[in-house]
């Protein structure tokens, strides 16, 4: 009996189609249209007068929510539009002196970070790029850890990487980092929600990730952690009001940064976003990560074998231990294939060098694998 199915009904596409891409997109659950519904309501009915209820704290308040997911110290979470923006935070708090300048980085990485990096070029930064070497699927920790050094200022890396869901060595990372004195920033998107993980035992200095995926929260709803251990002497440069220690005083000249989380906001938040992402992470809080966890190894595990014997390649590691929730399944003309799926209402995903992307979740019946790949075998023939 798979006690998770008792939250299908939550998720009204799940009636309609076999989806399977909640890797990219999670399902939405009716919560979020029900908090949707009660902001529109606040602002119907409470005007302006709704910053003083809750709005204004809603980048914290929420964060606190995403904290305990995360395993985090309490205040140490803020919520931000999206990923590259809560990374674009961390990278404005640093200086790159000629001693200190470098940003070691593989090239797996998800592109919109990769481009943010590069950008900081421009402020005397110097990236070291970590290539891949088994088309793809992973980069040689071998080589990631030789690269960092006492030139090194940050580490940016994936927990989980986006394309083949390879899980990294985040000890290893973190370990090898701090004993010559840099930084680690761990982007925890494609692992939040489906991969058990605490920022805190991880010992990263900063964590990133979302809302749109495994917890079915939506666009809008980014977060960024930073650890009590680094938060009191940073500074960041993109900064903006709700950082001051006195807003409301509406002051000219630099700001004066708080000392709590506030001081790593900016401008007025997205507050319908932060609404609509609520839901999904107090299903997620509720269920747990290891529950989820153990559900989608069986699932994946017999997506895996069911893949293998149909003589699909395999773009994802197959042992468990380096496996995130998403399989990638390489086939001849991927792309075609994939639409093909999408318009029988099997919701996966393509991306070159990876193939089609398919990732059952918490409410993903095991009926669902089989007729997946019974109709993918079909398609590719």
């Amino acid at each position: 009996m798979d006690s998770l199915l008792a939250y299908r009904d939550q998720f009204p596409i799940l009636e309609r189609c076999t989806y399977l891409v909640s890797h990219s997109l999670g399902a939405m659950p009716v919560g979020a249209e029900a908090r949707l519904h009660d902001y529109t309501n606040m602002w119907r009915t409470r005007g302006v007068r709704a910053w003083e209820q809750g709005w204004w704290e809603m980048p914290v308040t929420m964060g606190g929510l995403v904290g305990r997911v995360l395993g985090a110290e309490a205040g140490t979470v803020t919520m931000h539009q999206n990923t590259t923006l809560a990374t674009a935070i961390v990278a404005s708090c640093l200086e790159y002196a000629p001693e200190r300048n470098r940003v070691v980085i593989e090239d797996l990485e998800f592109p919109s970070i990769q481009y943010l990096w590069e950008a900081e070029t421009r402020r005397g930064a110097k990236i070291v790029r970590v290539a891949s070497e088994d088309g793809g699927v992973s980069c040689p920790m071998e080589k990631l850890l030789a690269a960092i050094d006492e030139r090194t200022l940050i580490v940016p890396f994936s927990l989980v990487l986006f394309r083949t869901a390879t899980i990294q060595d985040a000890a290893a990372i973190v370990k090898r980092a701090h004993s010559v004195g840099a930084l680690v920033l761990a982007d925890c998107y494609q692992a939040t929600g489906t991969v058990p993980f605490s920022v805190t035992d991880l010992g990263v200095d900063f964590a990133v990730g979302g809302s749109v995926k495994w917890v079915c929260g939506g666009p809008g709803a980014a977060y960024l952690y930073v650890s009590p251990r680094v938060a009191p002497r940073l500074e960041p440069k993109i900064t903006g009001w709700m950082a001051d220690e006195k807003p409301f005083d509406f002051h000219v000249g630099r700001v004066r940064y708080r000392k709590d989380a506030y001081r790593f906001l900016n401008g007025t938040p997205s507050v319908p976003a932060l609404y609509a992402a609520e839901a999904g992470w107090k299903i997620v809080a509720e269920i747990g990560a290891k529950a989820i966890r153990e559900k989608s190894l069986r699932q994946t595990g017999k997506l895996i074998e069911l893949a293998g014997e149909a003589g699909f390649r395999l773009k994802s590691p197959v042992e468990s231990e380096r496996r995130g929730g998403t399989v990638a399944i390489d086939v001849p003309d991927g792309k075609r294939v994939c639409d093909e799926l999408v318009r029988r209402e099997f919701l996966i995903d393509y991306r070159p060098d990876a193939g089609l992307r398919v990732a059952p979740h918490f409410y993903t019946r095991d009926d669902e694998i089989d007729l997946f790949v019974r109709e993918l075998r079909q398609i590719a023939k």
